[in-house]
């Protein structure tokens, strides 16, 4: 069987394509230092998941992709928070010691970050606290292409199992605060705005930040 030139130029350019599409890259994820101390107190919370044991492997992303938070807006449901300001959720300090964290009040609470334009986004990496072993409830990751939430909204992690935050039931499993954060696939999803939500954890009414980073390229 006998090609044209124009259909072997063309599976050319698709295979090409395919090929780049396949080049990926480990995120360049910078962690802060540990920063337990002694034995940590058990956590015993349900649906908890189990922990890994060794370091997190190395999440891949197309080349350029890089923390396209950083230093962008952040608006809260406690737009006064107890300690701290909103800003410090996007100032590029994932130390976890006192001074880089802020302290939301009881109850759900939601900040989001203004990406400014629509990017594609790859993974949403989060420290709510890890000065000790906690597990925040009612974790959630959504983004969006408008600041109110109602256009596109996509949820892209969900741990509240009795839709106690009212924002639906979820099937991902609380986990333990580490100096790694939560790192989430967004698995290339196309946004504007990102929005966490949490309520608590098992020691505290209140909920905490250190730091959220979002891994993303800017749409073309």
């Amino acid at each position: 069987m006998r090609f044209s030139r124009a259909t072997v130029l063309l599976a050319a350019l698709a295979a090409a394509a395919a090929a780049q599409s396949m080049k990926m890259e480990p995120l360049p994820i910078v962690l802060p230092k540990p920063l337990f101390e002694g034995t940590p107190e058990p956590v015993s919370v349900p649906n908890l998941e189990k922990a890994l044991g060794k370091p997190r492997p190395p999440f891949l992303a197309p080349p350029g992709t890089a923390n396209v938070a950083l230093h962008k807006l952040v608006t809260s449901s406690d737009a006064d928070p107890l300690i701290g300001s909103l800003d410090a959720i996007t100032d590029g300090k994932t130390a976890g010691v006192d001074g880089t964290y802020v302290e939301l009040k009881a109850g759900p609470q939601t900040v989001t970050i203004d990406l400014e334009a629509r990017h594609t986004i790859y993974a949403i990496l989060v420290w709510h606290y890890h000065k000790e072993a906690r597990a925040y409830k009612c974790v959630l990751a959504q983004v969006a292409d408008d600041p109110d939430f109602i256009t596109n909204v996509r949820t892209l992690f969900n741990n509240d199992n009795d839709n106690s935050c009212g924002f639906g039931i979820g099937a991902d499993k609380r986990y333990v605060e580490t100096a790694e954060g939560k790192l989430i696939d967004a698995k290339g999803v196309e946004a504007r705005y990102v929005r966490l939500v949490s309520n608590g954890s098992d020691r505290t009414q209140g909920s905490h930040y250190v730091e959220v980073e979002v891994f993303g390229k800017p749409l073309k």
